[in-house]
């Protein structure tokens, strides 16, 4: 887009308490195997976005980047995001995931799940989204 004249501000929220995310929740479809884990994590994950910033912190943050006069790359909207955000700057990345399983209580749902290890058998595979 720059080629275009055209310069991108991303925002970067945290949890925050609106109705976007009440489609996140539900799957597109549903193993029984995992309805424990799912359950349970829809419910953290509700308890999260309930005590979420306002929709207001993400629009100071979308006028702050629209009425800069040299806007910023990335901007962190809320107290949380700001803590992710220093954190994936400057501590391992285990221990950011470490700090993300602990919030979400992950560690407790993956005693219910199945379990499928052998030879040449991939256990997961996650994707990091972060570019640097």
């Amino acid at each position: 887009l720059r080629t275009r004249g055209i310069r991108v501000s991303v925002i970067e929220p945290a949890s925050t308490n609106t109705q976007f995310d009440a489609n996140l929740l539900q799957p597109d479809a549903t193993l029984n195997e995992y309805r424990e884990a799912r359950v349970a994590v829809a419910k953290r994950m509700t308890e999260m976005l309930a005590a979420g910033d306002q929709p207001a912190v993400v629009a100071d943050a979308v006028l702050k980047a629209a009425t800069a006069t040299h806007p910023r790359v990335r901007y962190a909207a809320g107290a949380a995001a700001s803590r992710l955000r220093l954190l994936r700057r400057f501590a391992p990345a285990g221990m950011v995931d470490t700090g993300i399983r602990k919030t979400l209580r992950l560690d407790a749902l993956t005693e219910s799940l199945p379990r499928r290890r052998g030879p040449g058998q991939v256990v997961g595979i996650a994707v990091d989204d972060r570019l640097g």
